[in-house]
């Protein structure tokens, strides 16, 4: 894992269908390596996009500093992800959501149509764009489908598996 590479924490509760599993978006900085709360997806996707070329720093935040006390602490209290940089910032209107696995396998990225239709594919995509030529300024390649990595050391000990072709790979005693 790159300390100064972006990473979003989530939960580690199990999640609805209908809802995203994204609680907190975070970044770390590259100088003090503390963990800064980003106000927003938008914000958030607007950093990851530009990551290599502009690397966040506390000082990247309104009144922010490296002198400041972490925002949120790295610990397993929740479940961390970490998202790839400069993966393209979704087009205006457009909505991207990552789901977790129950059984904390991956995560799903799906994005929504300005009229809420949910693509789940490179493939849904090329067809939704060429179906509304109102979009024609946007390519596929504005979107990636690319998951983030969960990291292993804040995933639960007894993971949800219910949904999981990985059953009975953990035991309970009681």
């Amino acid at each position: 894992m790159a300390k100064d590479s972006p990473k979003t924490p989530k939960t580690s509760s199990s999640r609805l269908a209908t809802n995203p599993s994204v609680s907190i978006w975070a970044a770390q900085c590259g100088k003090c390596l503390k963990w800064r709360t980003i106000s927003t997806q938008e914000e958030f996707e607007e950093i990851r996009s530009r990551f290599i070329e502009e690397p966040f720093n506390c000082d990247n935040k309104p009144n922010g500093s490296c002198d400041d006390p972490a925002d949120i602490e790295y610990d397993s209290s929740r479940t961390w992800v970490i998202d790839k940089p400069n993966l393209p910032k979704t087009p205006s209107g457009f909505k991207r959501e990552l789901y977790l696995r129950r059984d904390y396998s991956k995560m799903d990225a799906y994005y929504f149509t300005p009229s809420g239709k949910k693509l789940r594919s490179f493939t849904e995509v090329g067809a939704f764009l060429q179906q509304n030529s109102e979009y024609s300024e946007i390519k596929a390649s504005d979107f990636s489908f690319t998951s983030p990595k969960i990291m292993d050391d804040t995933i639960p000990s007894t993971p949800l598996l219910s949904n999981s072709n990985k059953k009975g790979t953990t035991s309970s005693t009681k």
